[in-house]
């Protein structure tokens, strides 16, 4: 199963990415640092759940995620935000649009992974 990871700071890629391959050797890891790149992912390879950023600086991640859902409508997205107050409405506008996880940085790993796995439909 192909995971995408979705973050302009490569610190939260690369640890999650650790993460999620301790914890579940059958998962592929994709990390890119940028929306425009998780497009490219997205239209040239399966991917079974998306793990995005809300702030980015080439694309944020309501738009990252109405495109996404565009191409595939049944991915699960899972958005992650390191702010508590969202001056732009993007997870309000995202959260109309169907999103239904949105994850708080600093996140607690282990909540995470559950909710991944969860999406998965893996124990």
């Amino acid at each position: 199963m192909n995971i995408l990871i979705v973050d302009d700071e490569i610190a939260v890629t690369n640890s999650l990415k650790r993460e999620l391959s301790d914890c579940c050797a059958e998962l592929n890891i994709i990390c890119v640092n940028g929306g425009y790149e998780a497009l490219n992912q997205i239209m040239t390879r399966k991917i079974h759940l998306l793990l995005t950023d809300l702030a980015m600086p080439d694309m944020n991640g309501y738009e990252l995620f109405s495109r996404a859902q565009e191409y595939d409508p049944k991915m699960p997205i899972i958005m992650m935000t390191g702010f508590g107050y969202d001056p732009n409405h993007i997870v309000v506008k995202s959260k109309q649009k169907g999103l239904t996880d949105v994850v708080f940085k600093p996140f607690n790993m282990e909540k995470l992974l559950a909710l991944i796995k969860f999406k998965l439909g893996l124990k």
